[in-house]
Order: C-alpha cells, then sequence, then structure tokens
C-alpha cells in the first residue's frame, strides 16, 4: 500500500475517529501518523488508540508513525466571581492570593511569571480576547492596564508573549503523560511551548533514543532561538494556534514560511498544523479559504499537514483526512509545483553522506531513474534524501521497525522493513525485488541505490549505485 504524494497527513485522533473501524479507514483514506493529544487524552482511550493504530499496521503490513503531543505548562488565572468584566482604561491586578476574583484582580498562582515581567509587557487571557498592559509589577503581584476588556470566566488561560520564562517546558503532567506514552511505544513526542533549545535537552534526557522529538513552535520570543531548537530537535511543528493568540495574527504567514524554510534547509521534519479545515468540524466540505491554505503549505515543501479538531472530535473525521489527501494529490500534480519546491535552497554538509545523497538526486534527475533507494538503520540516510526533494519516489529500506514508524512522517518517503543488505549482490538484488513488488518501478527501470560500506554500520553512506530491474 504506497502513497502516491510527498507530503504526509497527521491525523489527530479523539472521540470522533477512536474506534478501530474509522482509524483503519482514516489510514486508508490517507492519513500516515496519528496524533495522540494529551490535553484532553484519557489514558485508557489513548492505550485503546494505539494498540488499534498497531493493529491496523500489523493488518495492512505498513509502518504508521504515531506522535503523542504533551500539553505544555498551561498558565490559568484562578477561580473568578460570576459575570466579571474587564473595563478597558481600568486598573486590574494579578497577584498570589488564593481567593475568588473580581473586576479590580484575579490570582495568577504562578510566581514565575512576575519574575519575568516587565512594565510595558502585554499580557493576554482567554486566546487573546482580553488584553493587559504591566504597569507595575513585585515578586507578588503585577498591576495592569485593561487596554482590552471582555468576560474573564474561572481558569482561562493566561499568556506572556513578551518574555522568556523562568520555567521548564515539562509539567508534572507532561512528565507522567511522557511515561505513559513511552511505555507504549510512541514513536514521536511533540513538546509543547518550547522556548529555547534547553528545553529539547531536558526531554531528551528523559526520552533517550526511544522517541524522537518535535518542537512546537509556538511562542514568539522562541523565534530568536529558532535555529539553535531546529538544530536540537529531530522535527519542527508550526503550531500556530497560540502562535495567533501571542501576535498579530497577520504576521503567523511570514512566520509559517520562515519556520518552514529554515527546517528544509536543516533536513528536518516539518509539520504545519492547527485550524487547517477547521470548517469540517461541523461541515461536510472546507472554505475555499481553508483549501488554499492546506494547498500553501504543500506548495512550500512541508513534510506534513495536520488535522486537529476536525479529526478528532468534528463530525466529518473521514471526510476531513481524504479532503486533506485530494489537495495534495492536486498541487503536487500541479505544474508550479516542483519549480515553487526547488526554491529552497539546501545545503548539504561536508560528509561523504549529505554528498552521496546530494549526489543521487542529480544522478537519478540526469538519467531518468524510476526512484530513489536507501538503505538506514538510524533514518538519517533517509532524512537526508528527503531534504533534497527529488522528482522521484523515495524508498526507505530499514531493518529497524521504529525508524520506519517514525520516517512515516517524512517528505516523499517510503519506508519498508528488511533485513540489512550483507554484500553488494545482495543491496542490488533486495533493492531490486522489494522496488518492483511495492510499486515503487517497473521491471526494466533504473534505480539508484545508497548505503553504508561495512554493512550494517550505522551513519556511514558511502556507495551509490545505478541499478537496473530485471537485469543479471
Amino acid at each position: 500500500m504506497r502513497r502516491t504524494r510527498n507530503v504526509k497527513v497527521l491525523a489527530t485522533l479523539g472521540p470522533a475517529s477512536g474506534s478501530p473501524e474509522m482509524i483503519r479507514a482514516m489510514f486508508e483514506a490517507g492519513a500516515d501518523v496519528f496524533r495522540l493529544n494529551m490535553s484532553h487524552g484519557v489514558y485508557d482511550d489513548v492505550a485503546a488508540w494505539h494498540k488499534a493504530i498497531r493493529t491496523v499496521e500489523q493488518d495492512l503490513g505498513r509502518p504508521i508513525g504515531v506522535l503523542v503531543d504533551l500539553q505544555g505548562p498551561k498558565l490559568r488565572v484562578g477561580t473568578m466571581a460570576d459575570d466579571t468584566v474587564l473595563e478597558e482604561g481600568k486598573p486590574f491586578r494579578l497577584d498570589l492570593d488564593d481567593v475568588t476574583g473580581d473586576s479590580a484582580r484575579a490570582a495568577l498562582p504562578h510566581k514565575e511569571i512576575f519574575a519575568a515581567l516587565e512594565p510595558g509587557m502585554a499580557l493576554l487571557l482567554d486566546d487573546g480576547k482580553i488584553r493587559l498592559e504591566v504597569a507595575d509589577v513585585s515578586s507578588s503581584g503585577a498591576d495592569t492596564i485593561v487596554k482590552i476588556g471582555g468576560l474573564l470566566t474561572s481558569n482561562k488561560g493566561v499568556n506572556v508573549p513578551d518574555a522568556i520564562l523562568p520555567m521548564t517546558a515539562l509539567s508534572a503532567k507532561d512528565r507522567e503523560d511522557l511515561d505513559f506514552g513511552l511505555s507504549l511505544g510512541v514513536d514521536w513526542v511533540a513538546l509543547s511551548f518550547v522556548q529555547r533549545a534547553a528545553d529539547i535537552a531536558e526531554a531528551r534526557d528523559i526520552i533517550g533514543d526511544r522517541a524522537w522529538i518535535m518542537a512546537k513552535m509556538e511562542k514568539p520570543r522562541a523565534m530568536q532561538y529558532l535555529h539553535e531548537i531546529i538544530e536540537v530537535s529531530d522535527g519542527i511543528m508550526v503550531a500556530r494556534g497560540d502562535l495567533g493568540v501571542e501576535l498579530p495574527i497577520e504576521q503567523v504567514p511570514g512566520l509559517q514560511k520562515a519556520i518552514t524554510r529554515a527546517a528544509r534547509r536543516a533536513g528536518k521534519p516539518v509539520v504545519v498544523a492547527t485550524q487547517m479545515l477547521e470548517s469540517m468540524i461541523e461541515a461536510p466540505g472546507p472554505t475555499r479559504a481553508e483549501v488554499s491554505d492546506v494547498a500553501t503549505a504543500v506548495f512550500e515543501g512541508a513534510d506534513a499537514v495536520m488535522l486537529s479538531a476536525e479529526s478528532a472530535v468534528g463530525h466529518y473525521p473521514l471526510e476531513a483526512v481524504t479532503m486533506m489527501d485530494r489537495v495534495a494529490h492536486s498541487v503536487e500534480s500541479d505544474p508550479q509545483y516542483r519549480s515553487i519546491i526547488e526554491q529552497a535552497e539546501t545545503r548539504p554538509e561536508t560528509t561523504s553522506a549529505d554528498a552521496i545523497t546530494m549526489a543521487a538526486r542529480q544522478v537519478a534527475e540526469t538519467i531518468g531513474a524510476a526512484a530513489i533507494i536507501c538503505y538506514t538503520g538510524s533514518g538519517s540516510t533517509g532524512l537526508r534524501a528527503s531534504r533534497e526533494r527529488p522528482n522521484v519516489p523515495i524508498m526507505v529500506l530499514t531493518p529497524r521497525r521504529d525508524t520506519a514508524r517514525r520516517m512515516a512522517i517524512a517528505w516523499g518517503v517510503h519506508c519498508v522493513e528488511t533485513e540489512d543488505a550483507n554484500s553488494f549482490r545482495d543491496m542490488v538484488d533486495r533493492a531490486t525485488a522489494i522496488a518492483e513488488s511495492e510499486g515503487i518501478a517497473p521491471n526494466g527501470s533504473q534505480v539508484i541505490i545508497t548505503a553504508g560500506v561495512p554493512f550494517g554500520t550505522p551513519g556511514s553512506t558511502n556507495v551509490l549505485r545505478i541499478a537496473t530491474l530485471g537485469s543479471e
């Protein structure tokens, strides 16, 4: 079962899509990776969804990626009196006192915020519906002026767009959820509200090599550390929801492009997320603007596009996946697609593996090869091939099931789990036989094979071979 498109579809599971039958239908319709959202997931449900995914994987013989998305530290006001309205221009205080709030003050039980605030900074409440400006701050509270007022109810979220907060990216809940996700055997861990590269290092100390880490870019201040975050992460998610809260919303498209291009240059998978087909929560079809939004991400060369509430709680989860698949196919068959994809410059590192991978694309295009075939253990060679965005399919052969599952999110990659080659003859015979059986290349066509010698040595890609299917 092979996709005939390059961009991948990441679908969030939830009450609307958690049955084994729906999970299978969504995969067959085009979902390549499934997201388990720990902000809302109940452990028993999440475990059942994960088990159903692995059953589909076994039944269909295709590796399926599973991503667990951690909630991240949530900043919230305390309990508020009923019908509390903040009026524009009036003073409003946030403090540590655990008493019911009113139109003059509210509890904000996060003293670390006050340590980071300065006069003139903005505070956003309830997804930015209410905006405050800090007038004065101490270790026990902040006096603010209401710039945009409104109704404030209990436990609404607080965003601090102008500061790097002195707090870890992993809350106590996140650590519990992470342990649970790793015990299931998930392939990716999405880390929320990343502010700096050190946040990734903290998670890496816990995760080790049990999963790959995806940094969610949703804090404006994190943009100043974008390249450092990309360097220490395995993948990047453009989490446009909180970016659109903490920034003027018209700035989000530009940041999406900047993040996507930076991740592509680094050869790290990049996912574009949030409200891509939002209207399909309630409607069987998307708006024209939503289709254009998805198409833009595909044109930019994103590795994957993501469905959130559309597939988790919406009325039409299967239709949403199908629509993502249709849009992706349409864009990738557009005459302008290749020229736009190739505008992004990728610079190989000065290594033999990068040189071989870049040459594989050039040779494939020169001779009109049917595919590029990469042997890899860790997945790094497959990611290098994906970074090149070749105009032929990429087949990755790996002896590791975890690598095959993780690579399910990478642009253009079709992964097959198989034993590693043990000789040059075995390398060619195995690659050509699998390419034909998987529908990657027909008999008589040429393929480009990359591998490392000695065989089975991680990170040793140093061989490029042109082979013809069906030749002796």
